[in-house]
């Protein structure tokens, strides 16, 4: 199939490449014109295991290339994904100002073409949007020519490509039998039950999958904290309680850890409760998670503090490991506070240290800590020897491990992510 991809973030990137991989001609669009350049030579913009393959895969067999010219991607292909950003408002609320913007370029360079044309809009938006985005285009032109679908996805950061080949589902949102069937060709080779249901549905079980993964990670955080008041291990506790796949469905975020981060759980969690605070709907439960996941940021600078130690290397600064994000990133805010209260402080992301930071990710860095560069070292043993006196550890790594295994008995080890005693 020919397919133009509008936005080329995380999402945008991986699907492009994946889609290729899949034997689909695929024409990536977006106004940065540093990343066209990048996905058009076959690189990645982002840090994502095996996204440069595949990438550089796709260029070369000429599947993938990329322009910064809407019209020409549209008049080259018969579906356009949406996959560009819907960052938060002040007050919570999803900026979908991309999402119109995008659908109204589509929909001028449609109506130039005079041919029909399908729209899967993947993005996360509250449901209501698609209808909006179908309203948008018929003031533009009969709406005859275009068909619209959301096809939520979920991509975890660090693990994309393997998500994207392994989903759980695959969800399509539409009342069009045209739009219906593109989308089911789109996904022909992946094996996976597929859902069709309304696009409100659709719509809204991303955000109900993202609020329940950080409500995971909130709930194992607070089971830890109550379990250690009880001198009782809440590891051990919650990997008992991650046994029962019958009920409690899955183990993924259910141990307790570091505090939750990125682009996607903040943000979604944010949204919902703007739309039930809009909708005067109680939603108690839902309101403290982003207070308890702040107060596992507080619990562990305290706790630093109380060491009274200045000098500190910190393993993990993005939010999850194996991905460069730094967006909402709860090791970003903790190296912020440490800053704040005086300490020294050394950074070691493998990650983070190879990336080519860009857009919002850059941005939101440059913002949070100004001089981050100078923080961050290029091998582990420049943040530890002959300077550290206490380790703090975000991430739950093989790497990290190994690195805790061998240090010398003077320094200290705070282990936020577990990782010297959960299951890798």
């Amino acid at each position: 199939m020919k397919i133009s991809v509008f936005g080329l973030g995380y999402v945008g990137a991986v699907t492009a490449a994946c889609l290729a991989k899949d034997g689909h001609q695929v024409i990536g669009v977006d106004v940065n014109a540093e990343k066209v350049a990048l996905i058009a030579s076959g690189e990645s913009p982002i840090v994502e295991p095996n996204l440069g393959d595949l990438l550089a895969e796709g260029v070369a067999t000429g599947l993938i290339r990329a322009t910064t010219d809407v019209e020409e991607a549209v008049i080259a292909s018969d579906i356009s994904l949406i996959s560009v950003g819907t960052p938060p408002t002040d007050k919570g609320e999803p900026d979908l100002n991309y999402v119109w913007g995008v659908c109204k370029d589509i929909g001028a360079a449609v109506k130039s073409k005079a041919e029909t044309h399908v729209v899967v809009l993947r993005s996360t938006v509250p449901p209501g949007t698609l209808d909006k985005c179908q309203h948008l285009l018929e003031n533009l032109f009969d709406h005859n020519l275009i068909h619209l679908a959301f096809n939520p996805e979920f991509l975890r950061e660090s693990s994309a490509v393997r998500d994207y080949f392994q989903p759980p589902y695959t969800i399509i949102g539409t009342e069009s039998p045209v739009a219906e069937n593109a989308v089911r060709q789109i996904y022909e080779k992946i094996d996976a039950p597929v859902l069709v249901v309304k696009p409100t549905v659709a719509e809204m079980v991303k955000y109900v999958a993202n609020t329940w993964h950080a409500a995971k990670v909130s709930f194992a955080n607070e089971i830890g904290r109550i379990s250690q008041a009880f001198g009782v291990n809440g590891r051990e506790v919650m990997n008992i309680i991650v046994q029962d796949t019958k009920l409690n469905i899955s183990p993924v975020y259910m141990r307790p850890g570091f505090a939750y981060g990125g682009s996607c759980l903040p943000k979604d969690v944010s949204a919902l409760l703007y739309y039930a605070r809009m909708m005067d709907v109680p939603v108690p439960l839902l309101n403290t998670l982003p207070t308890t996941n702040s107060l596992q940021i507080d619990l562990a600078v305290q706790q630093v503090l109380r060491l009274g130690v200045r000098k500190i290397a910190v393993l993990g600064l993005a939010f999850k490991s194996g991905t460069d994000d730094l967006r909402e990133s709860p090791a970003v805010i903790l190296v912020k506070r440490l800053l704040g209260e005086g300490c020294e402080v050394r950074i070691y992301d493998k990650a983070v240290y190879e990336a080519r930071l860009m857009g919002t990710n850059l941005a939101y860095i440059q913002n949070n800590l100004p001089h981050f560069e100078a923080l961050l070292v290029s091998e582990p043993q420049y943040a530890l020897q002959k300077f550290a006196e206490l380790v703090v550890v975000t991430h739950a790594t093989a790497e990290f491990s190994q690195i805790l295994l061998k240090l010398p008995k003077e320094i200290q080890i705070m282990d936020l992510a577990g990782v010297l005693t959960q299951e890798q």
